[in-house]
């Protein structure tokens, strides 16, 4: 028995019986206390969060922004339960998150989880999500839906990130200058303003960074142009314009390393990352436009349009066919109707709505020699993905206590390739999936502000192109199909005391033709691996110790396990756990503040120990991190001038930042180029000018 399954039952234990001692506590308070109601938005039926039969966590501005580089989304949701992150220094990767098993798979991007920038998709039709265009100096409000989001979104498992930016008329009118430095030549310079005109408003962010990188082959250039302007057409009726742009000249990918590479040198690069420059470039535009509605009908209408045009190049770290290219169009609509109507004189809170959305990608990719020099081309068609659904859910509450939840949705998604070289024979060809998914849940508020859910709900995940790819050769592999998911869920949420909230989930998950990737040469390819299963805990507490003192604990236990699978040795792998998904997380983070600015926060972060491949031949050791950020703010006039300063990985830990799943997995382990060695203590500071 390993620790963990001794670990788990002894903190369910100790979770229940905690909640159970204090019970008197929360039931001493009564409805008429007065408490803010904290709304969200991200399961698209607008409600309270104690109305909500789903673990869902909101993170507001001041803990995106204070003190923080804002440098991924790891920053903002590390103290978010359920959330495993991977890669945030290797900007050719980009972000890696996985919750609940989901996303694990993916080499670079993210997969099986919905992500949102103020109602534009950030997912494709297909699957796959690119976050790299997210503007977090601009963001307010992010909430995170974890476990059986597919009634609202469709072809997303594991759950909904949803990302709000500021509008003009949020923030006190004028300006801000930011600027930050940190270690391995770390630059970035952030601007941005905001304003209000009679009826309308607008907020513009521009932000430039650059970095050399803790390892060789690591450079990276970004900049992001984010503005958002509203106006308001009559009371309750309002238009939300959203523009934003992404110049990403330049970022290296240093490769991964084996084992013995690692120890002897992590801040190398590969021989062959160096030897072909391997780095991508990226160009993206994006256009949105919101219409929101709460006259005109008894309820509220959202319709939400938006176009993206992406430019992608990319020369992998390796000789072959590895020089790859698109050009991508994305757009469509999502629409909503929300109402709260009476059957038989109980209130029912309903949401209905369509989803239409398009993906086009011309794409490209070419042979290169170990010299670097382009020997021919192997790939040049169109990828084309049509997704369109309809969905509702209705939230019937059967007493003032006691809500009922039910939701379904039907997704029609079509993705089809138009060979354009056809020297080789023509691989065009097209797989259509009608996808029924469900939800039911169930809600109990026992006490004011405390409340206990039970939610069920089934959803699918369809290959991406990528993942669609034949080894055999072109078109789509036929031996790929989506992969089905059973979610159960039961949890609690609420407030003891005068400063203790907490949240509890317990997720059960059974996936069948789960997706996993292999590997041929240096290519990889993906394989329905049939059944896994994943059992966890995912446990929240925040303490208001005093005005000046908080601190927040995030606690994640969970057994990830592949059933009915034959590795990529062809032995059997049933009852290995799934690669790449630790089974203990622990984040905790003590913070200060006091009423003339100044704070100081103290992180530490526990990641247990998982495998690199299906096989499980190559155990990852776990690791702590520990992170110090602090503060102050002086004000003249009618300015402020923000200082602050972090130290992150304090005590100069040896980790791994991220671990490419299965690479190379066809080779003796001790060749494997898993490792992506994370960088030693760093250290930034900046300041920001609000005038």
């Amino acid at each position: 028995m390993n620790n963990e399954q001794i670990i788990l039952p002894r903190v369910l234990v100790l979770a229940f019986g905690c909640l159970a001692s204090v019970s008197a506590l929360g039931q001493a308070k009564t409805d008429s206390d007065e408490q803010l109601v904290l709304e969200v938005t991200a399961s698209r039926l607008v409600r309270d969060l104690y109305e909500t039969p789903a673990a869902v966590s909101v993170v507001d501005a001041p803990d995106i922004q204070e003190g923080q580089q804002r440098l991924q989304l790891d920053e903002s949701l590390s103290t978010v339960p359920g959330l495993f992150f991977q890669n945030r220094y290797n900007f050719a990767q980009n972000l890696r998150l996985s919750t609940r098993g989901f996303g694990a798979r993916a080499p670079f991007g993210i997969r099986g989880i919905r992500i949102q920038v103020d109602g534009i998709p950030y997912t494709l039709p297909d699957g796959q999500s690119q976050i790299d265009a997210i503007d977090l100096d601009s963001a307010q409000r992010i909430e995170v839906i974890r476990g059986p989001a597919s009634v609202q979104y469709g072809n997303a498992a594991g759950g909904v990130i949803d990302i709000t930016t500021a509008l003009g008329d949020e923030l006190p009118e004028g300006g801000r200058l930011r600027l930050d430095g940190a270690s391995d030549e770390y630059r970035k310079a952030a601007v941005q303003t905001n304003g209000v005109s009679g009826d309308t408003s607008g907020i513009a962010t521009l932000s430039w960074l650059t970095v050399d990188g803790h390892r060789e082959q690591s450079e990276a250039e970004k900049g992001i142009f984010n503005t958002r302007v509203g106006h308001e057409l009559a009371p309750g009726r309002r238009v939300i314009t959203t523009v934003n742009l992404l110049h990403n000249p330049k970022s290296e990918d240093p490769g991964g390393l084996t084992l013995a590479q690692a120890e002897a040198d992590p801040t190398q690069a590969t021989a062959l990352a160096k030897g072909l420059d391997s780095s991508q470039t990226v160009n993206q535009q994006t256009l949105g436009v919101r219409f929101e509605d709460a006259v005109a009908l008894p309820g509220r209408v959202t319709v939400d349009t938006f176009y993206t045009h992406r430019d992608f190049a990319q020369q992998l770290p390796f000789p072959g066919a590895s020089r790859v290219a698109y050009d991508r169009h994305f757009y469509g609509v999502s629409s909503q109707y929300q109402q709260n109507s009476f059957p038989g004189g109980l209130p029912l809170t309903w949401v209905t709505g369509l989803d239409l959305h398009h993906q086009s990608d011309d794409r490209r990719r070419y042979s290169v020699s170990i010299d670097g020099d382009i020997t021919g081309q192997t790939q040049a068609e169109n990828q084309s993905a049509t997704n369109t659904a309809v969905f509702g859910q209705g939230d019937l509450a059967l007493t003032d206590a006691l809500n009922l939840s039910l939701g379904a949705r039907f997704d029609h998604l079509r993705l089809a390739i138009d060979d354009e070289r056809r020297v080789d024979g023509d691989d065009s060809g097209s797989r259509t999936f009608r996808e029924w998914s469900g939800v039911a849940g169930i809600s109990y508020q026992w006490a004011a502000r405390q409340q206990v859910y039970a939610t069920v709900g089934t959803a699918f995940e369809s290959p991406t192109f990528t993942e669609f790819a034949n080894p055999a050769g072109g078109g789509f592999n036929p031996a790929v199909e989506p992969q089905q998911a059973l979610n159960r869920e039961i949890g609690m949420r609420g407030l003891l005391g005068e400063g203790v909230s907490y949240e509890l989930a317990l997720f059960s998950i059974r996936v069948e033709d789960e997706i996993l990737p292999y590997n041929v040469g240096d290519q990889t390819f993906y394989e329905n691996a049939g059944e896994t299963r994943r059992d966890g805990l995912e446990l929240g507490l925040g303490w208001d110790i005093s005005y000046a003192w908080r601190i927040t604990s995030a606690l994640t236990l969970a057994d990830y396990e592949l059933k009915e699978f034959t590795d990529e040795q062809g032995n059997n792998a049933n009852g290995n756990e799934i690669p790449g998904l630790p089974g203990t997380l622990w984040v905790n983070e003590l913070e200060w503040r006091d009423v003339g600015g100044r704070f100081a926060a103290l992180e530490w972060q526990y990641v247990g120990e998982f495998y690199a491949e299906n096989s499980n031949q190559t155990r990852v050791p776990d690791y702590w991190l520990v992170g110090v950020r602090a503060g102050d703010s002086l004000r003249v006039a009618d300015q402020t001038l923000n200082l602050y300063a972090g130290i992150r990985n304090l005590l100069d830990e040896d980790y791994f930042s991220n671990v490419r799943i299965n690479a190379n997995a066809n080779r003796p382990v001790a060749e494997r180029g898993y490792f992506e060695p994370g960088p030693g203590r760093t250290v930034y500071a900046g300041l920001e000018w609000v005038f």
